[in-house]
């Protein structure tokens, strides 16, 4: 078995959860304080439409958008940056595919923190950037925080974004999941029983994470409300 997809994997997702942990709280908090419901719902359904897409087709418009001939590539092109069929086509195959997901998890978060805590901060006069960073981000911080797991996990097993942006290039794009898929193409079964068993032992410790910090949560919650 070949190392260097798991460190590929590995990367790829480390780096990613950076912007899609950013992109997707700041998105979900603009969306969260639009004071049209109509435009709230527009912006959901714009938001989450790569978590109902086939990878596929969202890997089409990324190749459509940053190809060599096509307009962000061309922009890229000009300044020396070819992003297709590179490491850096993996980062952005694994973001757009993963923002979903960090999305939908943080507007859960900052719809389930009290109304009240934030209306109280703004009858002292508070400015809404500090009623953010001290009271809605901390309050929300469970949610957040398995939104970003989620969206690690996500992006750690990402592929047909992936393969049509980034390709299937050894030791440059090839991640675990296409690691995989050409290890069963080419007939080595055992090299893809041990990328299966490491990407499932490596999610299922994510999401176990998940479970533990909620329970962790809750019990502290129930032994505030007894006491």
């Amino acid at each position: 078995m070949v190392l260097t997809p798991i460190l590929i994997s590995l990367k790829t997702a480390s780096v990613a959860i950076l912007f899609t942990f950013v992109i997707g709280t700041a998105l979900a908090y603009a969306v969260n304080r639009s004071a049209s419901e109509r435009l709230k719902a527009a912006l959901d359904a714009v938001l989450t439409l790569p978590l109902v897409l086939p990878p596929t087709v969202a890997g089409f418009f990324l190749l459509y958008l940053f190809g060599v001939h096509r307009p962000l590539g061309v922009l890229l092109g000009a300044i020396g940056v070819k992003l297709v069929f590179s490491w850096p086509a993996t980062v952005l195959a694994a973001v757009v595919i993963a923002l979903p997901l960090m999305y939908r998890s943080a507007r859960a978060a900052f719809d389930q923190v009290d109304p009240i805590y934030l209306q109280a901060a703004r009858t002292i006069g508070l400015p809404e950037s500090k009623i953010a960073m001290k009271i809605l981000f901390p309050l929300a911080a469970p949610g957040l925080t398995s939104g970003g797991i989620l969206s690690f996990s996500r992006g750690l097993g990402e592929f047909g974004a992936t393969a049509m942006i980034a390709g299937n290039i050894a030791g440059v794009s090839r991640t675990m999941p296409l690691a995989i898929y050409s290890a069963v193409a080419g007939g080595r079964m055992e090299d893809a029983y041990e990328y299966v068993l490491i990407l499932v032992i490596v999610s299922f410790l994510f999401v176990w994470s998940i479970s533990i910090f909620s329970e962790t949560r809750a019990g502290r919650y129930r032994l505030k409300e007894r006491g």
